[in-house]
């Protein structure tokens, strides 16, 4: 058989059978995929294909794009000021860790960036299992504000890693500030029509609909945010995410496609992903000098600021419950290989901490997805 045909079987059998393994470790899906994507990558049955590739990047952008769905941006913008205030309060501890680690162990000026990133492409694999959580709602919220700030972040260090201080930075900067200035216009005007006119929501997405208008109208939103990104060069994920935040927010009598769109992208496109995700990390690698304990001290570092940073949340949250959602932040999975590859072929990091990098995001998903389920099982217990 060809290599080509061998790489599908593979990916298809993954697919498959990941849910099984799953139910047989008492393990989240998602780490199953990773760690299988790495061993079949290594003993050569996937390989780095064009096209295993493309939808691998179409599956992390539909993450971000589920993830948006979580969030409703009129409640958002309803958040409390008091709430809002401690959500700014937790982003500040996350940097204020960062700088003081990463000034203490003398490292570069990237690990400050590095380090605090946040992302809730994974949370949103938590609500499949863990429901609609008071903890995992506010984990949205401002995981919804840290990613915007942490993607504003990548594509600013993505374009000065490029270019330096040059005018092509300081024009990614413009472009960026210009396309949110948009974004808030096009958000409020949207606002408007269908306050005045509620039947035009109705009108798009028909609540009797044998056409399936809410599946195409919520693809052509994300295909049409992921091109403007595209053509204005810069991070795709930010406007894959925007689009997701669109589908809750302006069409609301639409209950059900959040989940519609969930299931469909956690059954095929998502997987392949994180099969490639696996892949892409050479097994071989965990034999190079220190690389496992640099990547331990990351994943404990990254895990430990955000914890101790979510006790800002005891009050409205409670003890466990605010561990819980700094947990939830604990597993920048996708962030943090973007970014440490950037800083990699930039030459801001060596191969060493590139792969230490690549591991501590593998271990934090790992540990911090089995601690979530114990901590949860606990508090279950406890409450009976």
């Amino acid at each position: 058989m060809s290599d080509n045909v061998i790489l599908i079987l593979t990916i298809s059998l993954i697919i498959i059978f990941s849910p099984f393994f799953a139910r047989l470790l008492k393990l989240p899906t998602t780490p199953i995929e990773i760690i299988l994507g790495s061993i079949f990558g290594y003993v050569g049955f996937l390989h780095q294909e064009h096209l295993f590739e493309i939808v691998a990047e179409l599956g992390f952008l539909y993450l971000m794009f589920i993830a948006g769905t979580e969030i409703n941006l009129k409640d958002t913008l309803q958040t409390k000021k008091r709430l809002v205030k401690k959500i700014i309060l937790y982003l500040l501890i996350l940097y204020a860790f960062s700088i003081s680690i990463s000034i203490y162990l003398e490292l570069g000026k990237i690990f400050m960036v590095l380090m605090p990133l946040i992302s809730v492409g994974l949370v949103a694999t938590l609500s499949k299992e863990y429901g609609k959580t008071p903890w995992l709602s506010l984990s949205m919220t401002a995981g919804g504000i840290g990613e915007v700030i942490s993607i504003g972040i990548l594509t600013i260090t993505s374009a000065g890693l490029a270019s330096g201080l040059s005018v092509d930075l300081f024009q990614s900067i413009f472009s960026l500030f210009l396309f949110l200035l948009f974004m808030f216009l096009l958000f409020r005007a949207m606002q408007l029509l269908f306050w005045w006119f509620p039947e035009v929501s109705t009108s798009l997405m028909p609540l009797e609909d044998n056409k399936e208008q809410d599946i195409r109208l919520s693809m052509g939103i994300f295909f049409l945010l992921v091109g403007a990104m595209l053509y204005l060069n810069l991070e795709l994920a930010f406007g894959a995410f925007l689009a997701g935040i669109f589908i809750p927010t302006f069409f609301e009598h639409k209950h059900d496609l959040p989940e519609k769109l969930s299931s469909y992208g956690f059954g095929f496109l998502i997987p392949i992903f994180f099969i490639n995700i696996g892949s892409s990390f050479h097994l071989d690698a965990l034999w190079m000098d220190g690389i496992i304990y640099k990547a331990i001290l990351i994943t404990l570092a990254m895990i430990a600021m955000r914890v101790i940073a979510s006790l800002v949340y005891v009050k409205e949250l409670g003890f466990i419950d605010s561990i819980l959602m700094g947990l939830s932040h604990s597993m920048p999975l996708t962030l943090l290989i973007a970014m440490a590859t950037l800083a990699y072929h930039a030459n801001s990091i060596d191969e060493h901490h590139y792969y230490a990098f690549v591991l501590a995001s593998l271990f934090q998903v790992i540990s911090v997805m089995i601690i979530i389920k114990v901590v949860n099982n606990y508090k279950i217990k406890r409450e009976l």
